[in-house]
Protein backbone atom coordinates (compact mmCIF):
# COMPACT_ATOMS: atom_id res chain seq x y z
CA UNK A 1 0.00 0.00 0.00
CA UNK A 2 3.00 2.32 0.82
CA UNK A 3 4.10 1.71 -2.46
CA UNK A 4 0.54 2.69 -3.93
CA UNK A 5 0.56 5.95 -2.09
CA UNK A 6 4.22 6.82 -3.53
CA UNK A 7 3.06 6.02 -6.91
CA UNK A 8 0.07 8.32 -6.83
CA UNK A 9 1.85 11.40 -5.27
CA UNK A 10 4.41 10.83 -8.10
CA UNK A 11 1.62 10.39 -10.75
CA UNK A 12 0.10 14.02 -8.63
CA UNK A 13 3.27 15.87 -9.24
CA UNK A 14 3.48 14.92 -12.63
CA UNK A 15 -0.07 15.79 -13.75
CA UNK A 16 1.08 19.52 -11.31
CA UNK A 17 4.23 19.38 -13.38
CA UNK A 18 2.61 19.59 -16.81
CA UNK A 19 -0.10 22.19 -15.88
CA UNK A 20 2.70 24.77 -14.74
CA UNK A 21 4.79 23.73 -17.89
CA UNK A 22 1.89 24.72 -19.97
CA UNK A 23 1.35 27.74 -17.99
CA UNK A 24 4.85 28.94 -18.65
CA UNK A 25 5.08 27.65 -22.51
CA UNK A 26 1.49 28.77 -23.03
CA UNK A 27 0.69 31.60 -20.76
CA UNK A 28 -1.06 33.50 -23.11
CA UNK A 29 -4.32 31.35 -23.09
CA UNK A 30 -4.77 31.21 -19.23
CA UNK A 31 -5.34 29.16 -16.83
CA UNK A 32 -8.02 26.89 -17.60
CA UNK A 33 -6.95 26.76 -21.23
CA UNK A 34 -3.94 24.48 -19.92
CA UNK A 35 -6.30 22.90 -17.48
CA UNK A 36 -8.17 21.21 -20.03
CA UNK A 37 -4.79 20.58 -21.86
CA UNK A 38 -4.56 18.22 -19.02
CA UNK A 39 -7.45 17.53 -19.06
CA UNK A 40 -7.75 16.11 -22.40
CA UNK A 41 -4.95 14.16 -22.21
CA UNK A 42 -5.87 12.45 -18.91
CA UNK A 43 -9.24 11.56 -21.11
CA UNK A 44 -7.30 10.02 -23.42
CA UNK A 45 -5.23 8.50 -21.19
CA UNK A 46 -7.51 6.85 -19.52
CA UNK A 47 -10.06 5.77 -22.16
CA UNK A 48 -6.95 3.89 -24.01
CA UNK A 49 -5.52 2.26 -21.06
CA UNK A 50 -9.18 1.06 -19.71
CA UNK A 51 -10.38 0.25 -23.23
CA UNK A 52 -7.29 -2.05 -23.44
CA UNK A 53 -8.34 -3.34 -19.78
CA UNK A 54 -11.62 -3.93 -21.07
CA UNK A 55 -11.24 -5.50 -24.36
CA UNK A 56 -7.65 -7.52 -24.37
CA UNK A 57 -6.15 -7.69 -21.02
CA UNK A 58 -9.49 -8.79 -19.09
CA UNK A 59 -11.04 -9.97 -17.24
CA UNK A 60 -14.61 -8.81 -19.02
CA UNK A 61 -16.37 -6.74 -16.56
CA UNK A 62 -20.06 -7.05 -17.42
CA UNK A 63 -18.92 -11.41 -16.40
CA UNK A 64 -16.58 -11.15 -13.49
CA UNK A 65 -17.31 -7.81 -11.50
CA UNK A 66 -15.80 -8.29 -7.71
CA UNK A 67 -12.14 -10.09 -9.04
CA UNK A 68 -8.96 -9.55 -7.51
CA UNK A 69 -7.14 -6.05 -9.21
CA UNK A 70 -4.16 -7.01 -11.60
CA UNK A 71 -1.25 -4.58 -11.92
CA UNK A 72 -2.48 -2.89 -14.83
CA UNK A 73 -5.82 -2.16 -13.44
CA UNK A 74 -3.82 -0.76 -10.55
CA UNK A 75 -1.82 1.42 -12.62
CA UNK A 76 -4.72 2.79 -14.80
CA UNK A 77 -6.89 3.49 -11.42
CA UNK A 78 -3.70 5.26 -9.57
CA UNK A 79 -3.08 7.39 -12.98
CA UNK A 80 -6.61 8.77 -12.50
CA UNK A 81 -6.80 8.93 -9.07
CA UNK A 82 -3.95 11.76 -8.82
CA UNK A 83 -5.80 13.54 -11.86
CA UNK A 84 -8.99 13.81 -10.24
CA UNK A 85 -7.39 15.03 -6.97
CA UNK A 86 -5.43 17.51 -8.98
CA UNK A 87 -8.28 18.57 -10.83
CA UNK A 88 -10.30 18.59 -7.98
CA UNK A 89 -7.94 21.12 -6.33
CA UNK A 90 -7.57 23.11 -8.89
CA UNK A 91 -11.81 23.65 -9.62
CA UNK A 92 -12.05 24.31 -5.68
CA UNK A 93 -9.39 27.36 -5.61
CA UNK A 94 -10.94 28.75 -8.72
CA UNK A 95 -14.21 27.92 -8.33
CA UNK A 96 -14.99 27.23 -11.41
CA UNK A 97 -17.44 24.04 -11.31
CA UNK A 98 -20.44 23.05 -9.77
CA UNK A 99 -21.67 20.94 -6.71
CA UNK A 100 -22.83 18.38 -9.14
CA UNK A 101 -19.12 17.95 -10.68
CA UNK A 102 -17.29 18.52 -7.20
CA UNK A 103 -19.74 15.39 -6.58
CA UNK A 104 -18.74 13.34 -9.54
CA UNK A 105 -14.68 14.07 -8.80
CA UNK A 106 -15.47 13.14 -4.55
CA UNK A 107 -17.20 9.83 -5.47
CA UNK A 108 -14.20 9.16 -8.42
CA UNK A 109 -11.56 9.45 -6.01
CA UNK A 110 -13.63 7.64 -3.33
CA UNK A 111 -14.45 4.85 -5.31
CA UNK A 112 -11.01 4.31 -6.55
CA UNK A 113 -9.51 4.79 -3.37
CA UNK A 114 -11.71 2.20 -2.15
CA UNK A 115 -11.00 -0.19 -4.84
CA UNK A 116 -7.24 -0.11 -3.82
CA UNK A 117 -7.64 -0.60 -0.74
CA UNK A 118 -9.47 -3.50 -0.70
CA UNK A 119 -7.58 -5.31 -3.71
CA UNK A 120 -10.37 -6.52 -5.86
CA UNK A 121 -13.25 -4.92 -8.31
CA UNK A 122 -10.60 -2.92 -10.47
CA UNK A 123 -12.65 -4.07 -13.19
CA UNK A 124 -15.45 -2.52 -12.60
CA UNK A 125 -14.00 0.57 -11.96
CA UNK A 126 -11.57 0.63 -14.84
CA UNK A 127 -15.19 0.03 -17.21
CA UNK A 128 -16.92 3.39 -15.08
CA UNK A 129 -13.32 5.01 -16.40
CA UNK A 130 -13.55 4.05 -19.72
CA UNK A 131 -17.83 4.96 -19.76
CA UNK A 132 -17.03 8.55 -18.22
CA UNK A 133 -13.47 9.39 -19.99
CA UNK A 134 -14.76 8.86 -23.37
CA UNK A 135 -16.70 11.14 -23.55
CA UNK A 136 -14.34 13.54 -22.15
CA UNK A 137 -12.21 14.81 -25.75
CA UNK A 138 -15.56 15.94 -27.01
CA UNK A 139 -16.24 17.52 -24.03
CA UNK A 140 -13.01 19.32 -23.97
CA UNK A 141 -13.36 20.17 -27.65
CA UNK A 142 -16.77 21.82 -27.40
CA UNK A 143 -14.96 24.56 -24.55
CA UNK A 144 -11.87 24.66 -27.22
CA UNK A 145 -14.30 25.56 -30.42
CA UNK A 146 -16.20 28.17 -27.90
CA UNK A 147 -12.95 29.69 -27.40
CA UNK A 148 -11.42 30.21 -30.36
CA UNK A 149 -14.85 30.94 -32.40
CA UNK A 150 -15.76 27.87 -34.43
CA UNK A 151 -18.13 26.38 -32.03
CA UNK A 152 -21.64 27.87 -34.57
CA UNK A 153 -19.85 25.70 -37.34
CA UNK A 154 -20.55 22.08 -38.67
CA UNK A 155 -17.60 21.04 -36.78
CA UNK A 156 -19.12 22.05 -33.54
CA UNK A 157 -23.01 20.50 -34.25
CA UNK A 158 -21.05 17.28 -35.23
CA UNK A 159 -19.26 17.33 -31.78
CA UNK A 160 -22.12 18.50 -29.88
CA UNK A 161 -24.57 15.55 -31.62
CA UNK A 162 -21.75 12.66 -31.00
CA UNK A 163 -21.03 14.02 -28.00
CA UNK A 164 -25.02 13.23 -26.80
CA UNK A 165 -25.54 10.24 -28.51
CA UNK A 166 -22.65 8.56 -27.01
CA UNK A 167 -22.93 10.02 -23.38
CA UNK A 168 -26.88 8.23 -23.66
CA UNK A 169 -24.94 5.44 -24.58
CA UNK A 170 -22.35 4.81 -22.50
CA UNK A 171 -23.54 6.49 -19.46
CA UNK A 172 -27.23 5.36 -19.65
CA UNK A 173 -27.33 2.05 -21.54
CA UNK A 174 -24.22 0.40 -20.76
CA UNK A 175 -24.05 1.81 -17.80
CA UNK A 176 -27.22 0.51 -16.79
CA UNK A 177 -25.99 -2.68 -17.98
CA UNK A 178 -23.10 -2.60 -15.84
CA UNK A 179 -24.95 -1.28 -12.83
CA UNK A 180 -27.49 -4.49 -12.61
CA UNK A 181 -24.31 -6.91 -13.48
CA UNK A 182 -22.87 -5.35 -10.66
CA UNK A 183 -25.66 -5.73 -8.20
CA UNK A 184 -26.54 -9.05 -9.42
CA UNK A 185 -23.71 -10.56 -9.30
CA UNK A 186 -22.48 -11.60 -5.17
CA UNK A 187 -18.91 -10.71 -5.65
CA UNK A 188 -18.45 -6.97 -5.51
CA UNK A 189 -18.95 -5.87 -2.03
CA UNK A 190 -21.84 -3.61 -0.55
CA UNK A 191 -19.88 -0.51 -0.52
CA UNK A 192 -18.23 -1.37 -3.92
CA UNK A 193 -22.33 -1.88 -5.60
CA UNK A 194 -23.51 1.15 -3.07
CA UNK A 195 -20.60 3.51 -5.42
CA UNK A 196 -22.06 1.81 -8.60
CA UNK A 197 -24.92 3.21 -7.17
CA UNK A 198 -23.58 6.76 -7.13
CA UNK A 199 -21.85 7.28 -9.99
CA UNK A 200 -25.05 6.14 -11.86
CA UNK A 201 -27.29 8.39 -10.18
CA UNK A 202 -24.91 11.35 -11.14
CA UNK A 203 -25.13 10.05 -14.49
CA UNK A 204 -28.43 10.43 -14.75
CA UNK A 205 -28.63 14.40 -12.93
CA UNK A 206 -25.75 15.26 -15.80
CA UNK A 207 -28.60 13.53 -18.34
CA UNK A 208 -31.13 16.42 -17.42
CA UNK A 209 -28.79 19.30 -17.86
CA UNK A 210 -28.10 16.89 -21.19
CA UNK A 211 -31.34 16.86 -22.23
CA UNK A 212 -32.02 20.71 -21.38
CA UNK A 213 -28.78 21.49 -23.92
CA UNK A 214 -30.91 18.90 -26.14
CA UNK A 215 -33.94 21.11 -26.03
CA UNK A 216 -32.54 24.50 -26.22
CA UNK A 217 -30.17 23.43 -29.42
CA UNK A 218 -32.69 22.06 -31.25
CA UNK A 219 -35.31 25.50 -30.88
CA UNK A 220 -31.86 27.31 -31.93
CA UNK A 221 -31.44 25.27 -35.02
CA UNK A 222 -35.11 25.35 -35.68
CA UNK A 223 -34.58 28.96 -34.90
CA UNK A 224 -31.99 29.17 -37.69
CA UNK A 225 -33.97 27.58 -40.07
CA UNK A 226 -36.61 29.62 -40.47
CA UNK A 227 -34.84 32.86 -40.21
CA UNK A 228 -33.03 31.42 -43.30
CA UNK A 229 -36.38 30.19 -45.13
CA UNK A 230 -37.76 33.85 -44.04
CA UNK A 231 -34.64 35.52 -45.89
CA UNK A 232 -34.76 33.40 -48.75
CA UNK A 233 -38.66 34.51 -49.48
CA UNK A 234 -37.91 38.00 -49.31
CA UNK A 235 -34.82 37.45 -51.60
CA UNK A 236 -37.59 35.97 -53.83
CA UNK A 237 -40.10 38.48 -53.29
CA UNK A 238 -37.66 41.43 -53.83
CA UNK A 239 -36.31 39.94 -57.22
CA UNK A 240 -39.23 39.19 -58.56
CA UNK A 241 -40.79 42.82 -57.49
CA UNK A 242 -37.29 44.48 -59.57
CA UNK A 243 -38.06 42.20 -62.44
CA UNK A 244 -41.92 43.78 -62.61
CA UNK A 245 -40.56 47.27 -62.28
CA UNK A 246 -38.21 46.50 -65.31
Amino acid sequence: MALLVVYALLCLFGWISLYFFLCVVNGSRGGEWNCRLVTLLHGILAVCITGYIGYVDGPWPFTYPGTKNTPLQISAMVLSLSYFIFDMGWCVYFRTEGPVMLAHHTVSILGILLTLWLGESGIESCAVLFGSEITNPLLQARWFLKQTGHYETLLGNVVDVVFVLLFVLMRVFVGGTMLYCELSSPRPRFFIKCGGVAMYALSWVFMVDIVRFTIRKSKAWQKRLKDKHGEERVAVAVNGQEKKTD
